[in-house]
């Protein structure tokens, strides 16, 4: 009864607000920006002191006597090797993310704080809040989530669901059973709206590589409907049968691409510049990163604080909506490590990548601008979703990278997507690990309908606000999850049932 009354309400929420995005969509992106605008004026300063709890707590893990624990009995081993793992982790976390904003974003912070700095200082500047955005907070969100499930599950015996610890821990109860419903519901509406925005971004990103590759002029919807046409059968079809193992094999395929990318900008290009930028990146980052978790910017002017409302809080919100689907999957492959290990290389080694990321191609292009050649500039202002793909254009081999990239981005799509519509139908029917495929092909027509009203805003600025607005519940839900894993490693440490 429960299951179905979670299924039933999930799919009219998601469905409600994909109808109302199509048939209205101005209406929707003016409704969502206003509530983002006062939820993020009246409870930033939460939002900043959640995710630092989060980051603090997981640091506290590594070194406490918790961290000995394994993620499932006390005999078993990790069923996947220590590379694959690490390499799934990346990919399931960021995926399309990393190709859309890897100059962009440092470019766009750059823009408005060269107007109170100088330029060098500037794009330091720039570049550690990228690295902010995209490091331990950000990884810290997923790691505890990802920490939840996998010890309840695989260590407590729990069905893999959000609402699962908080009825293991705190007992069956009308209260928990609310709770729990709530948690469930607001877990699944969270990843359907995320998700929907990452289909929007990727479209967004194909749509620019190919109006750049091809020298295509703007066409607004019209192509980037076409795109997602062909996105929805390339992610339709894998719902039909099981090809788990075929979208593992997808998803470290795209890795091994990025990496490739990002090794050949590094190589191809001016190599000691970017070495030097990684590097100080770097060293800004270890120093700075825990005291910028609590910064809120009361004191800062009208235009600082609306970028802070725009970039940082819309990202760590972001992270909280993505956490239920990414913490899953990290769960399911995370069995027979113990929690140190986890913590130590969920948090860490995505967050070394990221910087480096960034850093190659953040750096590149800052070699231009800061050598005086600002056409990036004005290609961030004007046709952000094309950025990537101009910088490509200024090395060696531009169109065979672009094209490149142009697949990876698909390609992320459509397994994010896949994965994404197999959580969405696990949670939905109480956890049952093989959902029937009427079912995920439900979650992918509405993921689908979602993704074309996040096209149909036509920017992805109006893309972030309605995933902000409905990841917002998950703010509090999160903390309560963290309590349900302190409470129960405590009582276990002091069972002696290590």
């Amino acid at each position: 009864m429960r299951n179905n009354l979670v299924l039933s309400l999930a799919l009219v929420i998601t469905s409600a607000i994909a109808i109302w995005g199509v048939w209205d969509t101005n209406g929707l992106l003016v409704f969502v920006s206003r509530v983002v605008d006062v939820l993020f004026e009246s409870r930033g300063w939460f939002i900043m002191l959640t995710v630092s709890t989060l980051t603090i707590v997981c640091l506290w893990l590594i070194f406490s006597p918790y961290g000995r624990i394994k993620l499932g009995h006390d005999d078993e081993e990790p069923e996947f090797s220590t590379i694959s793992w690490l390499t799934m982790l990346f990919a399931a976390g960021m995926g399309v993310g990393l190709l859309y904003w890897g100059s962009a974003e440092p470019i766009s912070h750059y823009l408005l704080i060269s107007e109170k700095y100088p330029a060098s200082k500037s794009a330091l500047l720039a570049l550690f809040i990228t690295n902010f955005h995209w490091g331990i907070h950000a990884w810290s969100i997923y790691a505890i989530m990802g920490l939840v499930i996998a010890y309840f599950t695989f260590r407590r015996n729990t069905q893999m669901l959000v609402s699962a610890p908080i009825r293991k821990v705190f007992g069956k109860h009308i209260w928990t059973q609310i709770v729990g419903g709530i948690s469930d519901l607001s877990a699944i509406v969270a990843i359907a709206i995320g998700v929907g925005g990452s289909i929007a971004m990727g479209v967004f990103q194909v749509q620019g590589g190919l109006e750049n590759l091809f020298e295509i002029k703007s066409t607004g919807t019209t192509l980037a409907l076409t795109i997602f046409s062909v996105l929805f059968i390339a992610y339709i079809l894998p719902l039909m049968v099981d090809l788990n193992r075929g979208m593992a094999i997808i998803s470290n395929t795209n890795m091994l691409g990025a990496t490739l990318l990002m090794l050949f900008v590094l190589l191809v290009g001016p190599t000691h510049y970017l070495m030097s930028a990684i590097i100080e990146s770097l060293g800004e980052y270890a120093t700075s990163f825990l005291p910028h978790g609590f910064r809120t910017f009361t004191f800062g002017d009208w235009q600082t604080r609306n970028w802070f409302k725009s970039w940082t809080l819309t990202f760590m919100v972001w992270w909280l909506a993505w956490a239920p689907f990414v913490g899953v999957f990290i769960a399911r492959i995370s069995r027979g490590r113990t929690i140190r290990e986890f913590i130590l290389c969920v948090i860490f080694i995505p967050t070394l990548f990221s910087i480096f990321w960034f850093g190659v191609f953040g750096g590149i292009a800052f070699h231009e601008i800061l050598n005086k050649n600002t056409h990036l500039l004005e290609v961030v202002k004007t046709d952000v979703n094309s950025t990537i793909f101009v910088v490509l254009e200024s090395l060696p081999m531009g169109g065979l990278t672009s094209s490149l990239t142009i697949l990876i981005a698909f390609l992320f799509i459509v397994t994010s997507v896949v994965s994404a519509a197999y959580v969405l139908s696990m949670f939905s029917t109480g956890g049952n690990l093989v959902p029937s495929i009427k079912i995920k092909l439900v979650w992918g027509v509405i993921l689908g309908a979602l993704g074309v009203v996040m096209i149909l805003s036509g920017s992805i600025e109006a893309v972030r606000a309605i995933i902000a607005l409905w990841a917002m519940p998950f703010v509090f839900i999160v903390l309560l999850l963290m309590v349900c894993l302190l409470k129960d490693l405590k009582r276990e440490v002091n069972n002696g049932n290590r």
